[in-house]
Order: structure tokens, then sequence, then C-alpha cells
């Protein structure tokens, strides 16, 4: 089977018994065809039997070996980076330019329909999807837009391109696209018809008119990272930028500004989807005031009438009604006046709800079905149907008619082949990807997935599946490899392998909680050389310093304060800690090893500035920086120089220092975070938004 074919099924699920060697047994063994069966196992116990030896965390590690083939890398490489240059081969995704087809989809969010059209903002791939008649099954889409076919995903700037599309909307004649990060609104004034179609207007966040770049108020009603998008072919609403623009008449021209200018009294955030019927309004919002929030929780602010003015006050805020952590709600109005929103869970109003304590008179997804929503995810009620894009599902799935009951399951699914199948999962597609590689093999972790990927030769070609897949009992932020040991940590949990798991071998040490008298917070970085053994734990503001890995009752051998300290690298030189949320000049930091102490103080990096900077990493005298928030990496030859103060030699995935795009071309990055250099390549990982996993080889 090639590096594309779906794994094996898996076709005997096993226990291990402990052994003295590892601290919780609680492991489960997934073998599939070929795999072999280790020796030390024992048949799953059944429901009324406890299983063999303690569990380790939430439960036990459970191992995957996938039936994987692809070209093998043959190293070797020479020479260095250079600033722009091309990424080799991408992992977490199909190819470069290459979606897998109509039918995959890559994190869809907006959903939206007149009644007999289906449109789909399939936003990692660059596209809106076009049903023209309402699909009841995984029927391939009609057409496309922002891509010429329904096999490219690269992003563009121009009216038929689009960069990272969060929503669409449509009346059955116009369609209007919030094209998120090219801060613009798309519109095509009559419905399109082709791949690729052009929009007719574009109103975008800086206008052109030199004279109208002065007026504050103008700028106030253009949209800025235009992420929610609603019409009903007489208004036009779109959130970002900290705002909501309430056009009164659809716009009829490039640029138009809106007449309506909202900011919740101050109270909005970063506001996101928008749900109306033309009569009253609701806007979620990633990060309310605390007025509106005191808990800071994400939620929903809701206007019981259509705002008519500027800055009307809203008339309440909610949150998930059953999980206030939870993000905000995105949905639909049915034909008799019921409110669908989708949460964590997926909820019905018989009737708008009157205040924030007015509960949904249903409720689905407790336990009958999960929902993977969401940022971004939505619903749509359509032709007698409830369609629900999920963004963490990667697939829509629909009910016939409106559900009545709290045990309803969605009837059928479209971009899977069932209302179960993730084909993130079937794909190896894989969320906040940290690589760790040695030169032979490639290590990737996952907190969003909570599973490390083992590829045990390192791969030459784009799309290849993992060998291994390891699901865990905690979600690791953070791994370190040195030599022959690959270490684990996140939350309170730490894992460690004394040799690496090439052949899904379990941990030969865990920690959780402590370690001596050691009380985790909230583990974020993780390092290891040939003399220390670091922990930056990001709630305490601290980092733990061991000589060599430690037993479960060691004591450290010192601690150094650090505000928020994230991910730390270790050279043997010097140690990097990475302060990503710590103030603008305190967030790369480099402590010389051979003068460390709990008095320790950092020299900062003053050469470049970086923006919510995710990872730094020091290998044989290098620097990397995975500058997130300007979507670069960059690149020092010799660390010393960065310490010093100079500026980096090469920047990867923008043109130049002052390029800061977010994109997904074979050149570009999108928050790029975690990397790993083998001596032979430089593996990046990118966060959140984006979650490619790209190869760059010096030449």
């Amino acid at each position: 089977m090639d590096s594309q074919g779906v794994a094996a099924s898996i076709v005997i699920v096993l226990v291990i018994v402990a052994v003295a060697a590892v601290v919780g047994a609680g492991y489960l063994f997934i073998s599939t065809p070929g795999s072999g069966v280790k020796e030390n196992q024992l048949p799953v116990p059944s429901e009324n039997q406890p299983s063999v030896g303690p569990s380790f965390g939430e439960g036990g590690f459970t191992v995957e070996n996938v039936s994987s083939t692809y070209q093998i890398a043959s190293g070797g490489t020479s020479g260095w980076f250079h600033t722009g240059q091309n990424a080799d081969i991408m992992l977490s995704g199909v190819d470069f330019n290459n979606t897998g087809g109509p039918l995959l989809f890559n994190h869809p969010m907006g959903i939206a329909s007149n009644g007999t059209k289906l449109l789909l903002a399939d936003t990692r791939n660059n596209r809106v999807l076009v049903w023209n008649t309402l699909p009841t099954g995984n029927t391939p889409p009609d057409i496309v837009l922002g891509q010429e076919n329904l096999y490219s995903n690269n992003p563009g700037t121009g009216a038929n391109k689009m960069n990272w599309p969060v929503a669409v909307a449509t009346d059955g004649q116009r369609v209007a696209v919030a094209d998120t990060y090219n801060d613009r609104i798309l519109i095509w004034s009559s419905f399109p018809t082709t791949n690729g179609q052009s929009a007719d207007l574009v109103i975008e966040s800086v206008p052109d008119d030199p004279l109208l770049q002065s007026d504050p108020s103008y700028l106030k009603r253009r949209p800025a990272w235009s992420w929610g998008v609603w019409t009903n072919g007489e208004k036009l609403i779109c959130s970002g930028g900290g705002s909501v623009l309430i056009w009164n008449s659809f716009p009829t021209q490039d640029n138009q500004p809106a007449d309506i200018y909202l900011r919740a009294q101050g109270d909005l955030g970063t506001p996101r989807t928008i749900t109306s019927d033309g009569a009253c309004l609701i806007v979620g919002d990633h990060n309310p005031g605390q007025n509106a929030s005191p808990s800071g929780n994400q939620g929903n602010f809701v206007w019981s009438s259509f705002p008519t003015t500027d800055d009307q006050a809203y008339d309440f805020f909610m949150s998930d009604p059953l999980d206030p952590r939870g993000a905000w709600l995105q949905g639909d109005f049915a034909d008799d006046g019921k409110l669908v929103l989708l949460g964590v869970n997926l909820y019905v109003w018989n009737s708008f709800p009157t205040d924030a304590s007015d509960s949904p008179d249903l409720t689905l997804g407790n336990t009958d079905y999960r929902f993977e929503g969401g940022d971004g995810s939505g619903a749509v009620y359509a032709g007698g149907k409830l369609y629900l894009s999920l963004s963490n599902g990667n697939k829509i799935v629909g009910f016939n008619s409106m559900p009545t009951s709290s045990n309803d399951s969605p009837d059928f699914a479209v971009g899977a082949p069932d209302i179960d199948t993730n084909t993130l999962q079937t794909n190896y597609i894989i969320t906040n990807p940290v690589p760790a590689s040695d030169g032979q093999s490639l290590f990737v972790s996952s907190d969003f997935d909570r599973k490390l990927y083992v590829w045990k030769n390192l791969p030459d070609e784009s799309g290849a599946y993992p060998d291994i897949v390891y699901s865990l009992p905690f979600a690791p932020w953070d791994s370190a490899l040195f030599e022959n040991t690959l270490v684990l940590v996140g939350k309170q949990s730490i894992c460690v392998w004394e040799t690496l798991p090439r052949d899904g071998d379990f941990p030969d040490k865990q920690f959780n909680t402590s370690i001596g008298s050691v009380t985790f917070q909230e583990l974020k970085g993780v390092a290891l050389d040939d003399r220390y053994f670091y922990l930056a734990d990001e709630g305490a503001n601290r980092i733990y310093v061991w000589e060599g890995i430690p037993d479960n009752d060691t004591e450290p051998k010192f601690s150094i304060d650090v505000s928020v300290p994230t991910r730390l690298s270790s050279d043997g030189t010097y140690l990097v800690v990475t302060a990503t949320e710590a103030d603008f000049d305190k967030r790369i930091n480099f402590y010389r090893i051979d003068q460390l102490s709990s008095s320790a103080q950092p020299t900062l990096l003053t050469g470049v500035n970086v923006n919510l900077p995710q990872a730094a990493l020091a290998v044989d005298g290098h620097l990397f920086i995975g500058d997130a928030g300007f979507n670069r990496v960059l690149v020092w030859n010799n660390i010393s120089d960065a310490v010093n103060g100079n500026a980096p030699e090469v920047v990867l995935g923008e043109e130049d220092l002052d390029d800061h795009v977010p994109e997904t071309g074979v050149d570009k990055l999108f928050w790029p975070a975690a990397m790993s250099f083998d001596g032979d390549y430089l593996w990046v990982g990118e966060f959140k938004f984006s979650g490619r996993i790209l190869r760059f080889s010096p030449s």
C-alpha cells in the first residue's frame, strides 16, 4: 500500500502485562496485518473484569502500526539555508497545492444556503465549495470558488483567489465570503456558475485613496481580519478587527463603507461568527471584555432587536449552556422561528432566548453523538434539513429533518464515508505538530490530538503516513530528543523513552503531577543535554533543573525564575527559553549553561522583533526561531550572533523581514511553531490555524 493508502484495519486489541521497567501499565497495543504480536500480551479484559495494573493519567497508551510505505531521504545535505527558499516536502497533508480532491476538506468552517444550494468555506484549502442542489450524502460539489479546480489550494490575493476564507453567506442571488487573511469581503453580485469565477466586488480593510486613509471614521467602517459574514440580500454584516459592521443596503461598489459600526460599548474583543434572521443579531466573541464575561469565558453578544445606530448596546451576553468554558455559538433560524446553535453540543430553542439564563429546549450530543465542532463551525437550516459544518470533525453532517429528541444522530455525512469517520485522522493530518528528528527517524507529538506519530525513517515524499501512532494519556506540549532519549511533557505529565520508540515500545519512565517536592502546574517546555534535564512550568513562572533525568523522588539541583516560560532548547552551550506571552522584549532568553544557577540572568534577543514566538531551537551552534505571529522562521548560522544582537541571516517562509503574511505555499509559512534540525533537514511544524509539517534542506 502506498503512502496515501488507508491504514490497515485493526484486527486485535491486547492489554500489556505490567513490567518492572514501566511505571504503571494501562497500555494497549493495536496490531495491524503484518505488524506481529508482542509476547507480553493478554486478551482485553471484559467490561466486568479489571485491567491489569494501574492506569497512568487518564488511561493507558495505545499503539497503532500503520501499513505505510514511502521514499526514504538519503541525507548527506550540505551548505546552508537561504531566504525565501522552497520547502522540499510536506507532511500532515496531501502535498503542496493539492487538496486530495473535492471531498477531502481541511477544517471546514462557515456554511450557508438559500434553501436550494449549499456553500461551504473549506478554510485551510483556501476555497469555497458549492453544491447546486442540497446534498443528502457524500456527493461532490459542483463548483469551487477561490481555485481553478477542485484539487488546487494555493492562496492568492486576486478577486478569483482566497487566503483562509472563514465564512460564506448567500441569499440565492448574491454570495459574500469573509476572506479572512486577505482582510476583505468578496462579493458575487449574481450567483457564480463556473470554477474560479472572480468576485464582482471587493471590500478591503485599507482604502486605496490616501485622502480616505486619514479619515478614522471611514477606516472603522471597513473590514479587518474579517471572520463572520451574513446577508439576507438586503443587509450585509461582517465581523472582525474588534468590531461588527452593518450595511443597511447590500453594497454595490468596491470598498463601500458600512453604515453601522458596533463595538458592544467597548466589550467586543475578537468578534467571530454571526447569526441573524434580519430581526435580531448574535455575535460570537473569542475574547469578550470583562464587563460582559467577568470569568473571561468565550460566548455571544445578543441584540434582541436588530441594531439601527452606531454602537447600540447589546441586550445580554450568553456562554455555551453546558460548558461556559466552551467556544462561542454559531447557527441559524429555522422557518418556524426555532434557533439552532452549535457549540460544545447542538442546542435548539423553540423561540428566541429572552436572556442569558434562557436554557435551550433541546440539547443533542451528550452521549449519542459527538459533534466535533471547533472555531468557526456552523449550522444552516435548508430545505427542511439541518446541515452542520464540523471543523475538527472535517465534514458536514446532516439531519433529514429538524431534530426532536436528544438521542437523534445525524442521518448522513458529506466529506466522509459516514458520520463517524474523521478524515483528518484517516489521512494523518496533525494539529499543532511538534517535530523531533535524530537524523534517522522523525517523531511528531501533538497536544490537540494527544498522540505521538513515528516515522521510522525520514520520509522523502509529501503526504507520507507515519509507521506508528501512539495515543497518549496526556496532551504533550513540548518534546526533547537527545542522543537516544525522547521526552514528552504537557500539563502535569512527563514520559521518557530511554531508547527511541521506533518499534512501538512503551516509555521507560513516567511522572505525573510531581517530581520530588516539585508539584507541576502547567508544563510547557523540556530540554535535555549531556549535563542537565530542564522543565519549564509556565504556571509556576519557573524552570526546574536536574542533573540528568530524575527519578520520582529526585530534587532539582536548582530552579530559575522566568516569566511564563514555554518551550526550551539546549545545544550544551546555551539554554534558550521561549516565553511566548511575556513582555514583548523578553520572549527569547539566552542562558550560558556553564553559568547556570538559581540567580542566573538571561541575555535577551535584541537583533529583531518577534511576534508571539512559539519556539527557539539551539542545535549544533545554530539558532532557529519559530516566529509564529510574523509567519516566518528566523535563522542564525551562529547562535552567538543572535546573543550579541545581530539580525538573522536567513528568513524562511517570507521574502524578507518586512513580509509577515501567512500563506500555505511551497515557500511560505502559516504560524510556524516548533522545529527540529537533525543536521541534514530542518523540520517545521505549523500551529493552530495550519497543521503542516515542512522540511527544508540546506543547499
